[in-house]
């Protein structure tokens, strides 16, 4: 299976690097990113290791699946 082939669930932004959802797996991975974001952030105790390692795990996921599901990341300037 080639790139051309996959359904791309991220695409690579236009300018800078990073991705953003374009189909609703990526908008739905994003969702629950946010939803385990905002329930760390309130629900966490003040013990602030725990809460950075939690926001880093799950922020390192996201990353990973944006990876392996979206386009090659590199830095654009435009079209």
């Amino acid at each position: 299976m080639t790139d051309k082939d996959k359904k791309l669930w991220f695409k690579a932004k236009i300018y800078g690097w990073g991705w953003y959802p374009c189909s609703w797996q990526g908008w739905l991975v994003l969702l629950v990113w946010a939803v385990i974001f905002v329930f760390a952030i309130i629900k966490l105790d003040y013990e602030w290791v725990k809460n950075f390692l939690v926001i880093l795990v799950i922020t390192l996921i996201l990353i990973y699946i944006c990876y392996k599901k979206g386009e090659k990341p590199r830095w654009r300037w435009g079209k």
